[in-house]
């Protein structure tokens, strides 16, 4: 990194002083200038008064993992000066508030320190209190247009837009801005050695975060129930969902409401809302993280047990326990694979970035219909609460939703008795009913004991047949599930294996070890059960990496158990920290393994 178009930077602050506007439109400002951009929002688990880190990285080639290193640090936190001033390349620059002295915390050989009373500015230019706290910020947005080439003209725009009712604020912001462009222009050599120039490569992309993506997805697959408990990474799933719904799902006629959204006392509450309603006809979904999937573990069984459809979006994030809820994670794999006591398999989607989030959120609720079962898409912090530049959603108008085996009236008629669970057609599938139906189609629904005319038995020989049965059906449904998305080289040996978040940081490592001389596959898993070309890809290949974000390489384990290939065939590379992956994590374990360096 480190020249036109190809740096990363970013702000140290505190949280609750409004930096998160100034980082935004930074980010959409180089985003409207038609660069590739991405940020990662680093922050604490409470309102305000601990520490927060927004990281923008600028790539012309599109790259949109977590950069190892920064060119720039805005260190307006004293707290963690040490930690930032750690955090710059050597070469990089680091720009404080210069309104108080230069604290010793902030001094090191190698970089370039910048000054800029930011503090004093904002003091000496606005009356109240609050609008100096929050103007500040602004203000080192300003100064970073200067050192950065940002275009003003589209600076000056996105504030016209954002406070087009309020010229107060408007009038504000746009004297804030200049504070800090104008003091950069007339103190340093602006720009600095890395900067911006125009480019024509975010025409057919969009800047959207997983949750809002996912909320997006599941109203275009027709969903009409959401029951929740908040909780973080998950909440702003659900309330982007109300937000659709408030303006797509209201009667224009009537004013009435096309959908329901529960706010339940508790996860398990919500579980059971959602297996209801999808028992009921209606495509119901709740939303949640680790601790939610741990409470609704009881549900979840009975949804399997029942075959009545759901669909979990569990947002991942650090555990277990409580553990960290601002920061990112892939450890729910297991809790996901085999939810609930007993025996049991469950059908689990792993986004890689928003507009899969919105594609596979379609897909989850067929899926969860066609094959009567639990549905989990599996995303993470990373993927649900950053913006992401991705390309623009497409849909086909001519979709149905896929509701699978379901007897009408007109169905029911021509036959003569109905079993709730009899496998007519052999795949584990049986037909279903829906309430209202009437007559033949009525059965009970019971998480006890039955048998494939919903009768109540505890006799072995109808328990191995249910059990049997369902199992066929997960099995079975591996050949309708998304498919693993696989890049080769010409004479690679080296396979990289990964899910979900972990896609962007990987792709990159490939491409650097390519560089290398290192000539690596690279195979990026979108669901479980698993399809047959993972375990052609994991045999076919000398060397196999699985890359993933927990301790206990939960998928290594899973296509150990599940393929049956040897863990010790797979190396894990193991990044559990809580933030997002970077590409030099995968580039120095793959390195160090390949010339036998012990891990």
């Amino acid at each position: 990194m480190s020249g036109i178009n190809d740096f990363a930077f970013k702000m140290g602050t505190v949280n609750g002083t409004g930096s998160a506007s100034a980082n935004s439109l930074l980010m959409q400002a180089i985003f409207r200038m038609g660069i590739p951009v991405t940020g990662k929002n680093i922050f604490p688990s409470n309102i305000q008064g601990l520490p927060t880190w927004y990281e923008i990285r600028v790539s012309k080639d599109g790259y949109t993992a977590r950069p190892s290193e920064v060119d720039l640090v805005v260190a307006l936190n004293p707290s963690t000066y040490r930690k930032d001033v750690a955090a710059v390349r050597p070469g990089g620059y680091l720009l404080y508030d210069s309104t108080w002295p230069l604290d010793p915390a902030l001094v090191r050989e190698g970089i370039t320190i910048l000054g800029i009373p930011f503090g004093k500015m904002c003091v000496e230019t606005f009356e109240k209190d609050r609008d100096r706290t929050l103007l500040r910020n602004i203000a080192y947005a300003g100064a970073l247009a200067a050192l950065l080439d940002i275009d003003m003209d589209i600076v000056g725009q996105m504030l016209n837009e954002k406070f087009a009712k309020k010229p107060r604020l408007l009038d504000a912001n746009h004297t804030a801005i200049h504070l800090g462009y104008d003091f950069a222009k007339s103190n340093f050599a602006c720009p600095l050695p890395f900067r911006l120039e125009k480019m024509d490569a975010t025409g057919d992309a969009i800047l959207m975060d997983g949750n809002t993506a996912s909320a997006l997805g599941a109203l275009y697959a027709g969903a009409t129930v959401g029951a929740w408990y908040p909780i973080t990474p998950a909440t702003a799933l659900m309330e982007a969902f109300k937000g659709f719904c408030e303006k797509f799902r209201v009667d224009p006629d009537t004013g009435l409401n096309n959908y329901a959204i529960l706010q339940a006392e508790d996860e398990l509450a919500a579980a059971g809302i959602v297996i209801g309603a999808g028992w009921a006809g209606a495509r119901a979904f709740t939303n949640t993280s680790g601790p939610g999937i741990s409470l609704m573990q009881e549900f979840i069984g009975l949804a399997y047990y029942t075959d009545i459809p759901a669909v979990f979006f569990d947002v991942q994030r650090c555990g277990p326990a409580t553990g960290m809820p601002t920061r990112t994670q892939q450890a729910d794999l297991f809790s996901l694979a085999y939810a609930s006591h007993g025996d049991t398999k469950h059908l689990v989607l792993f986004p890689a970035n928003p507009r899969e989030c919105f594609e596979l959120a379609v897909q989850s609720f067929d899926l969860a219909e066609r094959f009567q079962t639990p549905v989990f898409v599996a995303s993470d912090l990373d993927i649900g609460m950053n913006d992401w530049m991705v390309k623009r959603f497409e849909w086909d108008d001519n979709y149905r939703p896929d509701r699978g085996k379901v007897l009408d009236a007109e169905a029911l008629s021509k036959i003569a008795k109905f079993s709730r669970y009899l496998d007519v057609d052999g795949d584990g599938i049986a037909a279903r009913t829906l309430p209202g139906v009437g007559g033949k189609g009525a059965y009970f629904v019971r998480g006890s004991g039955h048998d494939k005319h919903a009768a109540y038995t505890e006799d072995s020989d109808a328990y191995l047949e249910l059990v049997d049965r369902l199992k066929r059906k997960i099995d079975g449904a591996a050949e309708s599930l998304p498919t693993p998305v696989i890049q080769r080289r010409d004479g690679a040996e080296v396979g990289l294996v990964m899910i979900g978040g972990c896609d962007a940081a990987v792709r990159e490592a490939g491409d650097i070890l390519a560089t290398q001389g290192i000539a690596v596959d690279v195979m990026r898993i979108r669901a479980f059960p698993f399809a047959k070309a993972v375990h052609d890809f994991i045999t076919g290949h000398e060397h196999v990496f699985v890359i993933e974000q927990n301790r206990d390489a939960q998928l290594r384990a899973l296509l150990a158990i599940e393929l049956g290939v040897p863990r010790d065939d797979m190396h894990a590379v193991l990044d559990y920290g809580g933030m997002p992956l970077t590409a030099k994590v995968v580039v120095d374990a793959v390195s160090a393994h390949l010339a036998g360096v012990p891990a």
